[in-house]
Parts: C-alpha cells; sequence; structure tokens
C-alpha cells in the first residue's frame, strides 16, 4: 500500500507535536516532516506555503498536511490517512465553525466550500478539522495553488490570515481551483484544533471518555445508504462486524459466504413452494446484510484490498441475478406451457435482468465520464474560482454535477427528511431492490416480484437517466 508524506505545520506546545507525530507514526506515513519557525527554519505565512509547494513538487505519493494543533482519536486521523483509495480529502466534523474550525459545506461526500479568516462560506454545514491529505493525482495543483496563496500573503492580499492556517487555506485553494475533495467525516471519534493548554487538556478528557473502539465500529458504517440500509440493517449489523473481527474472517471470505446465502436463497426459490419462497426470502435478506458487513468489516479491520472491492461488485450482480433465474425456476415448475414459461415469466426474468444492466451502465458510464472531464478540464466542470475574491459563490456546483437548476432542486429535497428519503428509495438502490424481491416473494409469487422490479426500476431509470441528462446540459 502506497505510504504518505505529512508535514506537520508545528505549534507552540511541544507535547501535542510530539503525541500527533507519534498517532502518525502508527499509519501509513513514509515521510514525516515538521515545519517549525525558530532557527534557521523561520518563517511565516508564505514561507509555510513555500514549504508545501516544494514538498508537493518532489513527492511520487499522497502529501497530507496536518495543523499541528491537532488532537484527535488515532481512529479519526486514520479514517483520511489510511484510506485504501489515498485520495484527496479533509477530515470534516458536525461541529459548528469556529476560529480554529473554519466552515465548510459539504455536497454528496464532498467539500464544496472551504473558508478561513478570509474565503467566507455560505450555508455550512460542517468544519474542517485541520488535516488535509492530497492524492498523487493532485499534487501538482496543491503546489500551484500554494504558491499562489504564499504571493497572495506576501502582498498581504488575504486580509488577516495567519501562519495557523496554512491547511484550512490550502483546502479552500484545492476546492476553489475545482479539485474534488472526499469529506471524510469523524463521526463519533474526536478531531479538534486547540489552543492553549486549558483547551488541550478539556480535549484530551473528551477523547479518553470516548470508547475507541466502538466509535471505530460505529465508524464503519457507511452513511448515506437508503432507507431499508440505513434502518433494517446498518442498525444491528456492527454487531456481525464485530463477530467476524473476533473470529478473524476476512472482508473477501464475509463477501464470498455472502455470495453462497443468495446461492441457497436462489436454491430456495426454485423449489416453487410457499415454505421455499420465504426461507428464500429471509436467506436473501442474510445475503444482503452480509453484503454490508463486509465493507464495514473492511473499514473497521482496515483490511482494504483492489480484488476485494472488485468481487464485491462483481457477486452483487452474480447473486441478484442468480436470484432471479431461482425466482422463475420456482414458478415454471410443474406448469411450463411454452417457450417463456408460465405467463412469460422467463420474458420477465429476462426483461428485469437486461433493465438492471442497462441501470448500471447509465451510472457507471456518467460517472465515468465526470471523472474523464475532470482529468481533461472538461467546460461542464467546475471552473476555478478567484482566491483573492473572500466570497464565496454558493450557486456554483460542485465538480460534476452540472447545472445550478437540478443542483438547487436536489438540495431542496435533501433538507426535509421525508423528501431526502424518497429520493434515495426512487432510485431502487440494491437494499430497496432486496427488500422488493424478499417482500413480494415470500407474499406474493415471482411474476409479481418481476413486475414490481421492473414497473419501479423503469421508474429509477428514467429518473436517473433525466437527472444525469439535465446536470450535463446544465
Amino acid at each position: 500500500m502506497e505510504e504518505t508524506v505529512a508535514i506537520v505545520l508545528a505549534c507552540s506546545d511541544v507535547s501535542l507535536l510530539e503525541r500527533l507525530t507519534e498517532q502518525l507514526g502508527t499509519l501509513p506515513v513514509r515521510d514525516l516532516q515538521v515545519v517549525t519557525r525558530d532557527g534557521a527554519d523561520g518563517g511565516g505565512l508564505a514561507d509555510d506555503l513555500r514549504r508545501v509547494a516544494k514538498v508537493a513538487r518532489a513527492s511520487t505519493s499522497p502529501v497530507a498536511v496536518v495543523a499541528g494543533d491537532v488532537v484527535a482519536h488515532t481512529e479519526a486521523l486514520a479514517i483520511l490517512l489510511d484510506h485504501p483509495s489515498r485520495s484527496t480529502g479533509a477530515l470534516v466534523g458536525d461541529a459548528d465553525p469556529g476560529p480554529l474550525r473554519p466552515p465548510v459545506r459539504v455536497e454528496q461526500g464532498k467539500v464544496a466550500a472551504a473558508g478561513n479568516s478570509f474565503h467566507q462560506v455560505e450555508r455550512a454545514n460542517g468544519s474542517f478539522c485541520g488535516v488535509l491529505q492530497v492524492g498523487e493525482d493532485h499534487l501538482a495543483g496543491l503546489a500551484d495553488v500554494a504558491e499562489e496563496l504564499a504571493e497572495l500573503a506576501e502582498t498581504r492580499r488575504l486580509g488577516r490570515a495567519g501562519d495557523t492556517e496554512v491547511a484550512d487555506l490550502l483546502l479552500t485553494g484545492l476546492v476553489r481551483s475545482g479539485v474534488p475533495v472526499r469529506a471524510a467525516a469523524v463521526g463519533r471519534l474526536t478531531c479538534d484544533r486547540v489552543s492553549g493548554p486549558l483547551a488541550a487538556d478539556a480535549t484530551l478528557k473528551r477523547l479518553a471518555a470516548v470508547d475507541e473502539k466502538r466509535a471505530r465500529l460505529a465508524s464503519a458504517v457507511k452513511t448515506g445508504d437508503g432507507f431499508f440500509a440505513t434502518f433494517f440493517v446498518s442498525s444491528w449489523s456492527p454487531l456481525l462486524v464485530r463477530l467476524a473481527a473476533r473470529l478473524r474472517l476476512t472482508p473477501n471470505a464475509v463477501t464470498g459466504i455472502s455470495l453462497g446465502m443468495a446461492v441457497i436463497a436462489a436454491a430456495w426459490f426454485a423449489d416453487g413452494t410457499r415454505g421455499g419462497l420465504i426461507i428464500g426470502a429471509a436467506a436473501l435478506y442474510l445475503s444482503f446484510v452480509l453484503d454490508c458487513v463486509d465493507g464495514q468489516l473492511a473499514r473497521y479491520t482496515r483490511r482494504f484490498s483492489p480484488l476485494g472491492a472488485w468481487l464485491d461488485a462483481i457477486f452483487d450482480r452474480a447473486k441478484e441475478y442468480a436470484v432471479y433465474i431461482g425466482l422463475a425456476l420456482g414458478y415454471s415448475i410443474g406448469s411450463l406451457t411454452g417457450p417463456t414459461g408460465p405467463d412469460d415469466i422467463w420474458a420477465l426474468a429476462v426483461a428485469a435482468l437486461i433493465l438492471q444492466s442497462l441501470r448500471h451502465m447509465i451510472d457507471f458510464s456518467y460517472a465515468g465520464a465526470v471523472a474523464d472531464a475532470a482529468r481533461s478540464g472538461a467546460a461542464w466542470v467546475r471552473e476555478p474560482a478567484e482566491l483573492s475574491i473572500p466570497e464565496d459563490d454558493p450557486s456554483r456546483a460542485t465538480a460534476g454535477t452540472g447545472g445550478s437548476t437540478v443542483v438547487r432542486m436536489s438540495r431542496r429535497l435533501d433538507r426535509g427528511g421525508v423528501t431526502r428519503w424518497l429520493k434515495k428509495a426512487i432510485v431502487l438502490p440494491i437494499g430497496e431492490r432486496m427488500a422488493l424481491i424478499s417482500i413480494t416473494a415470500a407474499v406474493f409469487n415471482a411474476r409479481v416480484t418481476f413486475l414490481a422490479l421492473l414497473g419501479w426500476g423503469a421508474v429509477a431509470a428514467l429518473y436517473t437517466l433525466t437527472g444525469r441528462i439535465a446536470r450535463s446540459l446544465g
């Protein structure tokens, strides 16, 4: 696994700095550089920014910029610095913004706007915790931003921006330059910046009061899932994650067990009896629970692998399509009336499979197009904003989100509790699909299941396609 180069911006409290460097030493950090302001290394904001630019231009690994006054759980730092993607991201908390917690606005898991004592943010919904990581693909952009900010600092065009705001300014610069920055939420863990021994002692006591293992387990549950996954799986799946960790199961092993449960479900569905349909529905539900557990276990144990991510995606499709076959077989038993089975059950099964494949193609092709556009600098990706302008323009969409009308409508839907869940459910995510299959198969029959999948799936495909087109044209 690629390791990070970490730049720690030293603070006056030596004990806090020592604690932070020890924590970073337990994470995948290849090179640790501490920027001080005494002796030969003395300097101010502009010098610190140029030091970051120099490291970024020379590095071939991700670069992390960490404020030296950060007091955090090690697990909170690991959320960003030990993430398998090694992508550009920032630790973000829910706490109200303050002098040492500059405001950020998070949209769709990305930092859409970031502030500091000079740059302002409208509609802030989080705060920056002082830990920034820049992926290898964006190191040149980091160097350019750092050098531009250094020039602005020297010419006194950053207002009252101080020496402690290096990471804050860099985050603002990256976001305004169009770099996609992942918002790594600290959740129940603590990551804060302190000023003075009293604040440091209070924060350390708050850290000690938190059960870090339990908080780490809670943070392993992915946020932003659909209604079914959130309330009927993630509400109790951490118990299975802890059990799997005690049994020393790997995430790939849990993925394999999930596949096995789906095969069992398909076999019971193929039985065709009411009892078989009910048992198959229960097995399919457990298969989906384990499908969530494998990712949670990977995040909890920090055992990630490209193979595991690939297998998870492939097995999801294989499990679903195996269930389709089992349902069609069970419905056809003893009553084959033609080449497409009774009530055209096989035609319905094939149609559901094709529709689901098309929906995945729409999703993945759009995600690939956004990534390609970001790399090539396409016009419909968010254009850079001037760093010398303090005001944030909230009408500007995040990278790849498209037209402002669609974005504003999406934001309005996200503000309401009911509409937010309806927005998630309408696209028929995998949790809702598994619930739909299980309930309709257990209560009715396979024909009802396929008709429900085709009806809801068609609405979901039209909704997704319309949104993708509108965002792209906008």
